[in-house]
């Protein structure tokens, strides 16, 4: 049963790819918008009209540009949010192929904005050359948990080298984890995308957000590309990626340094890949926490490959919560992945508990099945590098390691075995490590 799981894995994983490369996403357009294509203009339409000395980097299907420039952005400290929605208003009401240029060399201020489809373009390509602030006051943010949100937009792209930066340190300092007299209200996350298909976000650096950096929420068929995420080791609650409810997706030759998990992956979410990741100062990669008060909770067909962990607290991690929950986390397959200085390498937690306190235990867990770690090298931190910590009430099954070899970062000991409770092991022969202790 466990052999058919991986393979239909396998299967749908190949599947993903090949779906991956039919977005209308052309290659070409790499470099097909430089930052120089534009000039500023006070066109009622924001049609920018193009620089005639770069006619070489011009689509051939001559799409429609709107710098934000022309609608009024000044990027001079001011609240420039109006600006880039009338610049948003005029692209999404266009047909055909679009452009919003964000332009190199200025800092842009924006309060809470949300960006909102369907859209009339067939494409629509978001150009941040230059950089994107948030408004410093808390006050003005009426949605507490969001800044920058892309919501019901399908064929989009964002990318174009620039930075979007979150002015964290204002609301660090207002968590609970950092002053625990303060009540815990949470933050908003930097940029979030809600039921948006066919997304490509790629060449962007997000960078000290609110809370967490990006939200997936509810989308399908989305890349996320070379993005360079980075905030304080110290900074709360700031993943770098957060994945819920969303369905194939690609998040690739990524570095993400962060104060909590660099990506994590929620309830709802399917066919994931995560590939060529760079995660550190962080929380490791991490499939939940699902099952938070008593809810139900399903992850499945997750591949992380080709990762590299730098100091983490964790490495690869599926957490549920301790009060509970029901659903599954199957089908997953962490391979390929170097270990340095990690302090939990390979950990499974169904005892997860995000307080203070001590949380009631509960009889009833989500299921983790047929998970496999294979060609897992590297160092660790503790003694023990690998837990399997599982439910009494519904073990782990299906839990196999291939080549996995870890050692203490000092004493050079082997530290691969694994510590285990409530885990049923996969046991045949092709399994170099099973033995728990």
């Amino acid at each position: 049963m466990y052999q058919k799981s991986i393979i239909f894995l396998t299967i749908i994983l190949t599947s993903l790819r090949s779906c991956s490369s039919s977005y209308p996403f052309d290659p070409r357009y790499d470099h097909s918008m430089s930052p120089n294509v534009y000039y500023e203009t006070n066109h009622q339409h924001g049609h920018i009209k193009r620089n005639h000395h770069h006619h070489a980097y011009a689509p051939t299907s001559s799409p429609r540009a709107f710098n934000v420039n022309a609608f009024g952005a000044k990027a001079n400290g001011n609240d420039d949010s109006q600006a880039f929605m009338k610049a948003w208003e005029a692209a999404c009401s266009s047909e055909g192929t679009v452009y919003i240029v964000v332009p190199d060399n200025r800092a842009y201020t924006l309060k809470p904005v949300k960006f909102s489809g369907p859209c009339k373009s067939s494409l629509i390509v978001f150009k941040i050359y230059g950089k994107i602030k948030a408004w410093k006051n808390p006050s003005d943010y009426k949605e507490r948990r969001f800044w920058i949100v892309f919501h019901t937009v399908d064929n989009l792209r964002v990318e174009g080298g620039g930075r979007i930066n979150g002015n964290g340190k204002i609301w660090w300092a207002q968590s609970c984890k950092i002053n625990p007299e303060l009540p815990c209200l949470g933050a908003p996350t930097a940029v979030t995308f809600v039921e948006c298909n066919k997304l490509m976000v790629r060449n962007i650096r997000l960078e000290n957000a609110q809370q967490m950096h990006m939200r997936l929420q509810d989308c399908e068929n989305v890349k996320a590309l070379n993005l360079m995420i980075t905030s304080p080791g110290n900074s709360p609650n700031t993943d770098g990626i957060h994945v819920t409810g969303t369905r194939n997706i690609l998040i690739q030759d990524s570095i993400i340094r962060t104060g909590d998990d660099c990506i994590s992956i929620v309830s709802g979410s399917e066919n994931v890949r995560a590939t060529g990741i760079t995660c550190g100062p962080g929380h490791g990669i991490s499939i939940g926490s699902l099952g938070a008060n008593n809810s139900e909770a399903y992850v499945s067909n997750v591949v992380v490959n080709k990762a590299t962990l730098i100091g983490t607290t964790n490495g690869v991690r599926i957490k549920t919560w301790q009060q509970g929950g029901h659903g599954m986390a199957k089908n997953i397959i962490f391979q390929n992945i170097l270990m340095k200085n990690v302090t939990n390498p390979i950990i499974i937690n169904q005892d997860y508990c995000d307080r203070p306190e001590s949380c009631p235990e509960q009889k009833s867990a989500v299921q983790v099945s047929n998970v496999l770690y294979k060609n897992i090298h590297g160092t660790s931190s503790r003694s023990e590098a690998v837990k399997f910590m599982c439910s009494k009430s519904i073990p782990c099954r299906g839990i196999s390691m291939q080549n996995v070899k870890l050692v203490h970062h000092i004493t050079k000991q082997d530290v691969s075995k694994a510590s285990c409770s409530n885990v049923k092991l996969d046991t045949r022969e092709r399994v170099s490590h099973s033995i728990c202790t």
